[in-house]
């Protein structure tokens, strides 16, 4: 069964940093351009950066100088450092992979839920 597990979320004063991790488990061939999605309370899901199996990366206006995604290809993980956080930051985070299992397939976490708050 193929997994995609996220972690690291919590509550984060502004200013503060977080990282969060996103393990990509069970069997699977080959794994293609991973990110991270974000959704806040009345808003729709939104990009927050991708990056794919070769290390191009792209992120959103809004977290632009501020958070890094990287991956680890060798552990079938990804990871989002997010600095300088701001309450508008605050957001369920939701970790994608696109997968081959028996066929090419997008895959979604569970969320982690971020806070910023003073």
């Amino acid at each position: 069964q193929v997994q995609v597990v996220e972690s690291g979320g919590g509550l984060v004063q502004p200013g503060g940093s977080l990282r969060l991790s996103c393990l990509a488990s069970g069997k699977i061939i080959g794994i293609n351009a991973m990110g991270w999605y974000r959704q806040a309370p009345g808003k729709q899901r939104e990009l927050v950066a991708r990056i794919t199996s070769g290390g191009g990366s792209n992120y959103a206006d809004s977290v632009k100088g501020r958070f890094t995604i990287s991956r680890d290809n060798a552990k079938n993980m990804v990871y989002l450092q997010m600095n300088s956080l701001k309450p508008e930051d605050t957001a369920i985070y939701y970790c994608n992979a696109g997968l081959y299992t028996t066929r090419w397939s997008d895959y979604w976490g569970q969320g982690t839920q971020v806070t910023v708050s003073s």
